[in-house]
């Protein structure tokens, strides 16, 4: 399968949306866990535009995608503290393509398009499921932070990027 990297379109925002859920989904989370993640899981235009936003797609068929965002500074989201600086916001695969290498050929463009914009760390918030492929690329636990969910923990990592 050849798949290609480019930049999303705010017109595709409603299917990467489809894809955020149904890539969560495939964890069998509670139906009221998607009531508090709504918000967070919804891609809008005006974030594609915004954002460093990024898919994956094989024969015109987005596979899934992923994307970098700048905090300008240090904020509380609720009971979860947000670092200033870059990150990797949000990765999802349609669940069909998950263990297919699309995840592996996203996160190797996170990195070339860090590089590119001389961005040297990069954060990311891990579903507990998804630690072990954040573990395999290389990013560097640091701790577990509160959730948006109530009594749940999320990973916080770091992926450091050679600029050289």
């Amino acid at each position: 399968m050849k798949v290609i990297i480019r930049k999303a379109f705010p017109e595709e925002s409603e299917v990467l949306t489809q894809i955020s859920f149904a890539s969560k989904h495939i964890w069998n989370y509670p139906e009221e866990y998607f009531e508090v993640w709504k918000n967070e899981l919804t891609i809008t235009p005006e974030y594609i535009q915004k954002n460093i936003v990024t898919i994956a797609e094989s024969d015109h068929k987005i596979l899934g995608y992923y994307s970098i965002v700048k905090n300008e500074q240090d904020f509380w989201a609720g009971k979860i503290f947000v670092m200033k600086g870059y990150w990797l916001e949000h990765i999802f695969i349609r669940p069909e393509f998950i263990k297919k290498g699309v995840g592996t050929q996203l996160i190797r463009n996170v990195q070339k398009t860090c590089k590119e914009h001389g961005i040297e760390r990069i954060y990311i918030f891990s579903d507990p499921n998804a630690k072990g492929f954040y573990e395999k690329t290389g990013a560097e636990y640091i701790k577990e932070s509160p959730s948006s969910i109530e009594g749940r923990t999320v990973s916080l990592f770091e992926m450091k990027i050679k600029l050289t």
